[in-house]
């Protein structure tokens, strides 16, 4: 087995989803995120609509888009249920990250279904996760519900482009974990005849 063989697999099998309560304070030099968002750029893409398109937070904008995120929690929520630890919680966790990055699609109605746009968005931030692990980057996807579309109007995307995730990133301080994964050969068929 080739050298670069052993070092793809070991990258994809070590990946994990590291979170903001891991992440130490030092900034993740644009550099970086720029090699990160051109591996993005070679996902797969059909009929090359290439649909991803991201939103980089960072420094004065991580505080920004806390805000707006722990305002849309309070906007969004009953007064008797409102919780002023998830409000903090929900500023916090951006604020602590060194890059949040909004992933978003542009659609193409007349040209494909949504689903295939999303899933090549998806390939897209997958060599992002890599990219970001191959640099000790510690990353997640999250997708909180209730604020896509509320952001989607906070960074002024056009029309037929729509958010559909945050992605958190910061150099981290998390221990190496074990994959919890069942068996592949749970989840295979063979039809050899």
């Amino acid at each position: 087995m080739s050298a670069s063989v052993e070092t793809i697999d070991q990258l994809i099998r070590s990946r994990r989803s590291i979170f903001p309560p891991s992440y130490i304070p030092r900034p993740i030099p644009a550099e970086l995120i720029t090699a990160i968002l051109e591996n993005a750029n070679y996902a797969p893409t059909h009929k090359l609509t290439q649909p991803w398109r991201f939103v980089v937070f960072t420094g004065e904008g991580l505080e920004k888009l806390g805000t707006f995120l722990a305002e849309t929690y309070r906007s969004q929520t009953p007064p008797a249920s409102f919780s002023q630890a998830k409000y903090d919680t929900t500023k916090g966790k951006i604020t602590a990250s060194g890059a949040v990055i909004a992933i978003n699609v542009q659609l193409n109605p007349h040209l494909l279904p949504e689903w295939e746009e999303v899933a090549s968005t998806a390939a897209a931030v997958q060599n992002m996760w890599l990219s970001a692990t191959a640099h000790g980057v510690g990353a997640y996807w999250s997708t909180p519900q209730t604020a896509l579309e509320p952001l989607t109007g906070f960074m002024g995307l056009p029309e037929h482009q729509k958010c559909i995730g945050l992605f958190y990133m910061g150099y981290h301080n998390a221990p190496a974990m074990e994959a919890r994964r069942t068996p592949m050969a749970e989840k295979v068929t063979w039809v050899n005849a």
